[in-house]
């Protein structure tokens, strides 16, 4: 189901400055930085010097050039616009496909929750090529047309009618469509501009599954005794299961009363919930083999999500503290009559990949996927129980500091102690994707770590702090340095900020 965490109601992007009291995205900044992907990607020869080697152009120089005809993704090619923003680093991650890799981490965590959900009733989908349409990754779900998803700073975007997929949801709508099966998993590489630290990454895996019923194919029309007599043939744990709130309420949780009855409803969430704890039981104890620790316990939370009406999250208290591991619920049937199965209800899940496999392995950076370095991958084997991750060195952190001011919205040049001129708001995820793509895999975290405005001329300043540590070698501090000097040169050649 939609990305069940990233894309609720509450969803927010952290915004770095202002003009005035309106958050404003500076023009020039903007294209800037469409310039410079679109560059980096295409290949195509640049302006000389330190700012061809890295891809990146001027204001002036955006200005004056025009963007590459085609871009290459998967070893396809797309015409590209003013709305492309792909950097080669992310191109070049386009169908790797850790999940399908024999022994990969994320391949055996993806075999044992497809385990649970066996053919025929459910079909396997995990090979769908992640560039889709604008229409499949938002219309189809109902994404507003102001939501934060859809904007350049947080999605990547081939040209202004296709996007590398945020969600496997993306496919979802195609898939009921296609009805060609009761129920359906889908895993898949998806894409979003985030944050630099150890759990996030541009490119993460997710898997959702669905379960439908069609009310025209059960027996004598009842559904509800379709679906216990389902729930009957699913194991039973013998976990403790924490579920106090009614299963709908008028406020918090609400029955889609124009399509469902509540009858139904509570026999739907019974066989998903059982479904899903079976999955995240048999986890958790392959985690805990051949350790001494407390007994699993299990949680459903009341949630929202846009795409479930009621929806729950489940958590899981594993050392020490509560987890929070997908979302789920019974799916909204605007949906299923969108895609020409209105005679269908069920449920859907959505949970990410890296996030239980870090838990199951005990792997502590997922960065440490995408490495191809033998130690790592050696240490994993579909064939042999789990294992936890051993490092196989420590190499010190280096922590630099880039302090800069926010470029100024006013086209004039002139300063004076006493105006309040105002800041041109600059994006974080734009921040985070010029360092990442400059220094690669050999930063760990960026972090906003001070924020000032002058008392006189109300210009803004700001601090992140970058610890550069690269998980196959010790990095010196003269090759941090150059490295954080190009950083320093690429912020403000990008974002037009000046540098402290």
């Amino acid at each position: 189901m939609k990305l069940f965490s990233a894309y609720s109601a509450n969803s927010t992007r952290q915004c770095v400055g202002t003009c005035g009291s309106i958050r404003i995205w500076s023009r020039y900044r903007s294209r800037g930085i469409e310039w410079r992907a679109a560059y980096s990607t295409s290949g195509i020869p640049l302006p000389s010097g330190e700012r061809a080697q890295s891809g990146l152009l001027t204001f002036a120089q955006a200005e004056d050039k025009k963007p590459p005809e085609v871009i290459r993704i998967g070893g396809k090619r797309y015409k590209s616009d003013d709305w492309t923003n792909i950097p080669k680093n992310i191109s070049n991650a386009a169908l790797r496909n850790l999940h399908l890799q024999s022994n990969h981490p994320l391949a055996i965590t993806r075999s044992i929750i497809e385990s649970h959900f066996p053919s025929p009733t459910y079909k396997h989908y995990n090979d769908l090529f992640p560039v889709v349409s604008v229409a499949q990754n938002f219309d189809s779900l109902g994404f507003p047309s102001d939501h934060p998803g859809r904007q350049k700073t947080d999605t990547y975007y081939v040209n202004k009618d296709q996007v590398l997929r945020t969600h496997t949801s993306a496919h979802q709508a195609d898939t009921f469509r296609s009805n060609s099966s009761d129920g359906y998993l889908i895993s898949a590489d998806v894409y979003r501009r985030d944050a630099i630290d150890k759990s996030h990454y541009p490119v993460f895996h997710q898997m959702e599954g669905a379960r439908m019923w069609d009310r025209s194919r059960v027996a004598g029309g009842d559904l509800v005794r379709a679906v216990l007599e389902d729930l009957e043939t699913l194991p039973k744990h013998t976990v403790e299961v924490e579920d106090p709130n009614p299963t709908t309420h008028a406020e918090r949780n609400p029955l889609q009363s124009a399509y469902h009855s509540q009858e139904e409803v509570e026999a739907i969430a019974r066989h998903m919930k059982r479904s899903i704890e079976n999955v995240i039981v048999d986890i958790f104890s392959r985690a805990q083999s051949g350790s001494e620790s407390e007994p699993i316990r299990i949680r459903w939370i009341e949630a929202y999500f846009p795409f479930t009406s009621p929806s729950w999250e489940m958590e899981v208290f594993w050392e020490g503290d509560w987890l929070e591991l997908m979302g789920c619920g019974v799916v909204k049937q605007d949906l299923l009559i969108n895609a020409g199965v209105p005679q269908q209800l069920g449920w859907a899940f959505g949970m990410g990949l890296e996030r239980i496999a870090m838990l199951l392995f005990k792997i502590p950076d997922i960065r440490l996927f995408w490495s191809q370095d033998p130690r790592f991958l050696s240490q994993f084997s579909a064939l042999k129980t789990v294992s936890q991750f051993v490092p196989f060195s420590k190499y010190p952190p280096c922590w630099k500091d880039v302090s800069f001011w926010l470029p100024d919205a006013s086209s004039s040049d002139e300063e004076t102690e006493t105006s309040q001129k105002s800041q041109c708001a600059i994006h974080e995820n734009d921040l985070m994707e010029i360092v990442r793509e400059t220094a690669a895999d050999n930063v760990e975290t960026v972090q906003l770590v001070d924020e000032f405005t002058h008392p006189k001329t109300g210009r803004q300043s700001r601090c992140y702090r970058v610890n550069y540590r690269s998980l196959e070698k010790t990095l010196t501090h003269t090759e941090a340095n150059e490295l954080h000097q190009l950083v320093r040169t690429k912020i403000q050649e990008g974002l037009g900020v000046i540098l402290r």
